[in-house]
């Protein structure tokens, strides 16, 4: 195989070639098929050479999910070019940002987030495309035969990104991470093997968001190997579970903020769609840790032998996976390593740890990311030799499963003592009456730091403050033990799950 067959729109192609009338996505009432989807990829792409954009430029997709979300994906990188996917919710100050970041020149905007677009601080940026008639309207301008991909002008090859991920800024300001064809290629092709829901044959339900790099690697994994996939707009807890219960869907993906909704739902309402069509096989999790009490509730609800708990980061791609057999026996696990990857856990030396101990997680594999655009430093500081580190600390068994302990920054050291929020988090959410949890350090002129807990409670009252506090000073030692508990609303994500602690921590 040739340098440049590992290329992503490479899987539809060929599934267009075998089954050409076969439905490759539905949203709501639209569908396409792969013959559709594979000649409106090559209008994007020969739309964009026509402007002269190729190999290296950059685009912009600004979409929540949508039926053109994986065209345009393929599109873009057929004509050599790079697209940044950038959150729905971005504000117009993000937006101008990631283009002059990035300098993209054309941008693609759904109607929806179209009033996060202004066009005076966008300088880099030669064409808007507004989905929708705009769109089609240029689609139906454009000569297909004339895509480098029917041409045999192959412009990529499997090295280069086809995309430009921009991080939560979780821990800082937001970061492109590049990654490659082969890269995410690879990594179908390993989850094709390890979650056996990727088959021509099977059916996914898309839920995500596909501007994070899991929520488009979980819906176009479908794509690649001739599935079929119903993209889901929008979450809706109880859409969701109606068509788990009542339609033939052989595999799903959500993050744990997903689950967390579901179970949230009216017990009563949970009750009527328990079981459901039989197909399920394959229940995925990832983006975020996943909470042992609340796996618990998918394995009781949905059965067992479905549920897998992925640990990975954008940069390393899929690092672990817990398979389903291990779910209840190994709480707290993220699993051994993922197909294709190298594992090790060093300390602040870089010595490798013993079993049992704690260390950073560094991985090596295929999936690892080309760097951060333009930031040569801070891609030099997450690698050594060869290895990535996502900033996470983690133990393992004598099994080699590894645990995530968390990370390395959200670590608190009060009254010199480090403390890991993770495991308090752990066991506030086995108490009934909480529904999600975030602990930080506060600063503290005594301790240097105190422990805050954040608290969603599970019904409408505040949760008792004394009544956590006992709880947890059963189960836990008594420096790890919250000084305060403060109920919020809601925990302030990002739009892949992840809670933003540093938006926590500047609360008062």
């Amino acid at each position: 195989m040739s340098s440049s067959k590992l290329l992503l729109s490479r899987g539809l192609r060929v599934s267009a070639a075998r089954t050409p009338g076969k439905t490759a996505l539905i949203c709501g009432a639209e569908r396409r098929s792969y013959a559709q989807l594979r000649e409106r990829v090559d209008r994007i792409a020969s739309n964009l050479v026509a402007l002269g954009f190729g190999k290296g430029d950059r685009a912009i997709v600004l979409a929540p999910n949508c039926i053109d979300y994986p065209e345009l994906v393929c599109g873009v990188s057929d004509a050599g070019g790079i697209v940044a996917t950038l959150s729905p919710r971005s504000t117009a100050r993000e937006v101008a940002a990631a283009a002059r970041d990035c300098r993209a020149r054309v941008l693609f905007v759904h109607p929806a987030s179209a009033g996060a677009v202004d066009r005076a601080q966008l300088p880099t940026i030669e064409h808007v495309i507004v989905l929708g008639e705009e769109y089609e309207a240029w689609l139906g301008a454009a000569d297909p035969a004339r895509s480098p991909a029917v041409t045999g002008a192959v412009v990529p090859i499997e090295t280069d990104p086809f995309t430009l991920v921009y991080t939560s800024g979780t821990t800082g300001q937001p970061k492109g991470i590049l990654i490659s064809h082969r890269s995410r290629v690879l990594t179908f092709h390993a989850m094709a093997m390890e979650y056996c829901c990727y088959g021509p044959e099977d059916v996914q339900l898309g839920i995500a968001p596909m501007a994070h790099g899991a929520g488009f690697a979980f819906i176009m994994c479908s794509v690649y190997f001739g599935g079929t996939v119903e993209i889901l707009p929008k979450f809706d807890a109880e859409l969701v579970v109606r068509k788990l219960a009542t339609e033939a869907f052989t595999g799903v993906f959500m993050v744990p903020t997903h689950y967390s909704s579901i179970f949230a739902l009216e017990s009563a309402f949970l009750a009527r769609h328990r079981g459901g069509a039989g197909a399920l096989r394959t229940i995925m999790s990832n983006a975020a840790a996943l909470p042992q009490a609340l796996k618990e509730k998918i394995v009781d609800y949905w059965g067992a032998g479905l549920l897998h708990e992925t640990y990975g980061s954008t940069e390393a791609g899929i690092v672990t996976n817990l398979r389903p057999r291990f779910q209840l026996e190994k709480p707290r696990c993220v699993g051994p390593p993922f197909a294709l990857n190298e594992v090790r856990l060093l300390d602040d030396a870089g010595r490798e740890v013993g079993e049992g101990e704690v260390g950073e997680l560094y991985s090596r594999s295929p999936y690892l990311f080309n760097g951060y655009l333009d930031r040569p430093g801070e891609t030099a500081a997450v690698m050594r030799d060869g290895w990535v580190s996502a900033g996470d600390l983690a133990h393992r068994d004598r099994d080699g499963h590894y645990y995530i302990v968390d990370r390395r920054k959200d670590m608190v050291v009060t009254g010199g003592l480090n403390v890991y929020p993770r495991e308090i988090e752990e066991v506030l959410l086995a108490h009934p009456a909480v529904r999600e949890a975030a602990v930080v350090g506060i600063p503290d002129e005594h301790w240097g730091e105190r422990l805050r807990a954040y608290i969603v409670p599970r019904h409408e009252r505040p949760v008792d403050a004394a009544e956590l506090e006992a709880h947890c000073r059963e189960r836990l030692a008594g420096y790890k033990v919250p000084k305060e508990y403060r109920d919020i609303a809601e925990l302030p994500r990002n739009a892949g799950g992840k809670v933003l602690k540093k938006e926590l921590r500047t609360l008062r």
